[in-house]
């Protein structure tokens, strides 16, 4: 993001009331004119460090003007500004928007717990379809002693499966002798 974008990005939340004052705005002034004199010229710097002026209309105007001049001289705003009001320049809305990491780039930190966050229903539940499925199969050997196992198992388990489960398994691997 160029410094002219990030200027125009910025300028409301600098012109708002009580966030530069005079003394800040004419040390910046004069750092652009004194330190920097191609930023800005004598008759520049005496027109936005002008007392008739509102500081609000003064500021307003510089911003304009170093965003018309272009990217390099908003860059030695941001400089003389972090300089002069270092808390303000760590405030700035597009020095936040710089900070915040990439919504694109993996958080490894994160992603560790992101399968770990579904609680232990869900463990329960996936432990039941695998548990489920290993009887399945194991009633499905057409060995009679594993039926007739099963069978025991599946007789005194109404407490884990429900009453109508169990009398339909009960069916099944009655009619599996059968075929």
């Amino acid at each position: 993001q160029s410094y002219c974008h990030r200027l125009q990005h910025d300028m409301y939340f600098l012109t708002s009331t009580s966030r530069l004052n005079e003394q800040v705005v004419d040390k910046i002034v004069l750092q652009l004119n004194r330190v920097y004199p191609q930023i800005l010229t004598n008759e520049e710097a005496e027109k936005f460090r002008n007392p008739k002026a509102s500081l609000h209309t003064r500021l307003s105007d510089l911003l304009k003007h170093l965003q018309k001049k272009g990217d390099r001289h908003c860059q030695e705003f941001y400089r003389a500004l972090q300089i002069n009001a270092e808390q303000l320049f760590n405030d700035l809305p597009s020095r936040k928007i710089l900070k915040t990491p990439d919504p694109t780039e993996i958080d490894t930190d994160k992603e560790q717990y992101m399968l770990n966050d579904r609680g232990p229903m869900f463990f329960l539940a996936c432990f039941s379809v695998a548990a489920g499925l290993a009887l399945f199969w194991y009633c499905w050997n057409s060995e009679t002693q594993v039926i007739g196992r099963a069978r025991r198992i599946l007789g005194f388990s109404p407490i884990i499966i429900g009453r109508h489960v169990r009398n339909i398994c009960m069916l099944y691997l009655e009619d599996i002798p059968r075929n």
